[in-house]
């Protein structure tokens, strides 16, 4: 039987993660699309654990490719642009170790990019994504590794363990693509993109070196250059509870806000270094009620 066209290449940033990353990789062996139609590219960002034995036992169940960077600092954009360099498909997915897929999130992701008559950013939906990993408890008592699928549509029948941005859905609807600052919410645990525009537009800047903010930098260069954000809800996944500090990374991400305020040096951008006092779920209003011109104006 012939190969089947490659729809969709997943790259994986990863780091000392071997077994959240092989609860991820063992979900994409269960995918409604066939494994021949997409192709797994696991970056390793310099892992002194059993990373690479985990993704060698999926080398026969999946098309995989492995790439190791030596461990030199935080280099997740470096990580991403890897994968970026070797996609073979017209679509990359980018999820984090550690998302469990629901079997029919890749091809809901690709059913929006084939169903689009422009350029689209697609944010799929993440159970269980939180600030401070809040619920840990609670969502490892009712998630089942094994079968991702079931515990989201049991949670997405009860409504509980949302996706933090549920909260800017239920404010905006859905249909948020006309915002002034859609960008706001691309972030990278479960997105996808046209490979030709994300290397249009530059990939990932490799300047970030500490955590957050190199995909919203990413976004607003997608959105510039006329991406269309979409939230796909059956592109469903599940973060799997893991250790980490919201007081932390708010104090690193706002430098690197700080950066893209002065990267970019627009209106709407400079707005960013206002953070927290202003954040993503109320930078859009802020915007309308100031009047900021928009990012269009600067291209």
């Amino acid at each position: 039987m012939p190969d089947k066209p490659l729809t969709c290449s997943v790259v994986i940033p990863t780091y000392n993660r071997a077994q959240l990353l092989r609860h991820t990789l063992e979900s994409l062996t269960r995918q409604t699309l066939d494994t021949r139609q997409f192709e797994v590219i696991v970056v390793d960002d310099g892992s002194s654990d059993s990373t690479a034995d985990v993704v060698k036992q999926f080398h026969d169940r999946l098309d995989l490719h492995y790439f190791y960077q030596p461990d030199e600092g935080f280099r997740v954009a470096k990580a991403r642009n890897v994968g970026i360099t070797h996609a073979r498909a017209d679509v990359c997915v980018f999820i984090d170790s550690g998302l469990l897929l629901h079997p029919r999130c890749l091809a809901a992701h690709v059913a929006v990019h084939r169903d689009a008559t422009g350029p689209v950013a697609v944010i799929g939906y993440v159970y269980g994504f939180n600030l401070d990993n809040e619920d840990a408890d609670l969502i490892n008592a009712e998630l089942n590794p094994a079968d991702p699928g079931a515990t989201i549509d049991d949670w997405a029948r009860r409504g509980v363990f949302l996706d933090l941005r549920e909260r800017f859905y239920t404010k905006y609807t859905d249909n948020f693509a006309d915002l002034p600052a859609p960008w706001l919410i691309y972030w990278t645990c479960n997105v996808s993109a046209a490979t030709a525009q994300l290397r249009a537009v530059g990939a990932f800047d490799e300047n970030f070196q500490t955590w957050g903010g190199e995909d919203l930098d990413l976004g607003y260069r997608l959105h510039r250059d006329g991406a269309r954000f979409l939230l796909a809800r059956d592109a469903a996944a599940i973060h799997a509870p893991h250790e980490k500090s919201y007081q932390r990374n708010e104090s690193i991400v706002a430098a690197n806000y700080r950066y893209i305020a002065c990267k970019y040096r627009t209106p709407i951008t400079q707005l960013l270094q206002l953070f927290p006092s202003i954040n993503p779920f109320t930078m859009n209003d802020v915007i309308r009620e100031l009047r900021l011109p928009s990012c269009a104006e600067y291209l």
